[in-house]
């Protein structure tokens, strides 16, 4: 067999594997990509977002948060902790009535100590953690880059502007959701009972069925 010969089959193999290639990523795009979107939910289309539109480019990164962060293992929490995670969280709430910003950035603290606690990256490795929160409850994470964000603003507006009362309301009670989620008992470690943030920042019902108002509600009352 000539030279000439074996470098023409070579390159007709090599042909033959990149069409191979290209058609199992084009088979496989489509259903990697909804599993994502399932998966990640409304963390799909903010990281869509921020890679300008560019699919492709935010599956990659996904896909890479899974890989990191996919098998990790949760920690429970003991009953004890629980209750003190708890306690904390309504005092940061009752304490919104009077220190607003103050109550935020105890509320940016305590769930970066609850999900570094959980087992998550620790919370002096915000960006980190972030990713892991996203993999295993993308549907609450933003509460917590909202809150972290309202929590490193100044009032002078020195960063990024400063944040309103209704701004630092809006931000505690959407970081809520991913605080109960991080709080809450697993099936696996005794079952469901309710946070304090429920019980304290969700309106409640009384028995002559009017809702009564929160914490952070009354703090928008008082000032009107």
């Amino acid at each position: 067999m000539s030279t000439g010969l074996i470098i023409a089959l070579i390159v007709i193999v090599a042909v033959v594997v990149a069409v191979a290639a290209v058609l199992t990523l084009r088979a496989r795009g489509p259903r990697h990509g909804a599993s994502l979107k399932r998966r990640f939910g409304p963390e799909y289309e903010r990281a869509v977002a921020r890679h300008d539109g560019d699919t492709r480019a935010a599956e990659r990164e996904l896909s890479e948060r899974v890989e990191r962060h996919g098998s990790l293992q949760v920690r429970p929490l003991e009953p004890a902790e629980r209750e003190r995670y708890e306690a904390r969280w309504t005092a940061a709430q009752e304490r919104f009535v009077d220190a607003p910003r103050e109550a935020v950035a105890e509320a940016d603290r305590l769930i970066a100590e609850l999900a570094g606690t959980r087992g998550f990256p620790a919370g002096g490795q915000y960006e980190e953690q972030v990713a892991a929160l996203s993999v295993h409850h993308a549907h609450h994470v933003e509460g917590y880059r909202r809150v972290h964000r309202v929590a490193q603003t100044h009032p002078d507006g020195a960063h990024d502007g400063a944040a309103g009362t209704e701004d630092m309301r809006e931000a505690m009670v959407e970081a809520r959701a991913l605080f109960e989620e991080l709080v809450r008992p697993s099936r696996h470690d005794g079952g469901r009972r309710g946070a304090a943030g429920e019980r304290t920042a969700a309106p409640a019902t009384r028995r002559d069925g009017h809702r009564t108002p929160s914490l952070l509600h009354r703090r928008q009352a008082k000032e009107s």
